[in-house]
């Protein structure tokens, strides 16, 4: 196909179905049909539960519509679960934050300066501590305080904000305040959280302090999905830093806000170019 054609466009399909033979070339034959120029294309068979994962990159003069139909069919007989979209459209993000402003200032600046394809509706904070920050980035800043007596309705306040923003993605950076296992339910596979790899082991106040106390030789971050069950959520990212016993307590905590930072963003950007998808409690991501 002449790819320099004007009205080519760059779409991304993803799917999961019960593995079988026959995936690959059905899909792979309706976009040629389509007079599809296939770009990048990634699968995985998972031996454990017996599920097809795949990605593909097409570029094409086919419309949303006219793919979404060729492909109904297919994605019918094999009882996929599946999603196209076009490659690059930023996601319609809200950041929810606490009083640490690291993972949010890391997001926003990448967001303005390398590219990372979401387009962040609001800042949510249960304080008005990031507010300038936020504001220093023209994004609306939100404020909804929790208390155990106004979380019920913090939350409902939160959906609507989600429905009227038209949100696809709800990034928890540094959020320190547990969602319902309602909300959970109801966001499932669209929440993305951040924490210090040290739970379960150091839990509570000052973790990076317990785990200087402790001698740890390795200090990390974990991103993943939310879950009622608290930072057990299927797993996106993770990254670690090796220390000594040379280190302070308070180098620990600047390591390990710069590692929570990178987890972070990797976490959010895969997921926004689609390139992580649900295999029951774990995650395939197709890098």
């Amino acid at each position: 196909m002449d790819v320099s054609n004007p009205m080519t466009k760059h779409w991304v399909l993803t799917l999961s179905c019960p593995d079988q033979p026959g995936i690959v070339h059905a899909v792979t034959g309706v976009l040629a049909t389509h007079g599809g120029n296939i770009t990048e294309s990634q699968q995985f068979g998972d031996p454990l539960t017996h599920r097809f994962f795949m990605r593909v990159e097409v570029e094409t003069a086919s419309s949303l519509d006219e793919l979404t139909s060729a492909l109904e069919p297919v994605a019918a007989s094999f009882d996929m679960q599946w999603r196209l979209d076009e490659v690059g459209r930023p996601i319609r993000t809200i950041i929810m934050v606490s009083k640490a402003a690291h993972c949010l200032n890391d997001l926003l600046f990448r967001q303005r300066s390398e590219s990372l394809p979401i387009e962040i509706a609001a800042v949510i904070g249960n304080h008005e501590d990031l507010r300038g920050l936020a504001e220093f980035y023209s994004v609306p800043f939100i404020h909804i305080p929790v208390t155990a007596d106004t979380k019920a309705r913090a939350e409902t306040e939160l959906l609507g904000l989600i429905e009227n923003l038209d949100v696809e993605l709800i990034v928890l950076a540094r959020y320190m305040q547990i969602l319902s296992d309602d909300l959970c339910a109801r966001l499932a596979g669209r929440v993305i959280n951040i924490h210090h790899s040290f739970l379960p082991s150091f839990k509570g106040a000052r973790p990076y302090h317990q785990a200087h106390e402790r001698g740890v030789k390795l200090i990390g971050a974990t991103s993943h999905f939310v879950t009622g069950d608290l930072d057990e959520g299927p797993i996106i990212e993770q990254d670690v830093e090796r220390v000594d016993h040379s280190r302070t307590a308070e180098e620990l905590v600047a390591l390990g806000q710069d590692v929570e930072r990178r987890v972070l963003a990797r976490a959010v950007r895969w997921h926004a170019e689609h390139r992580v998808l649900l295999n029951g409690r774990s995650t395939v991501v197709f890098r």
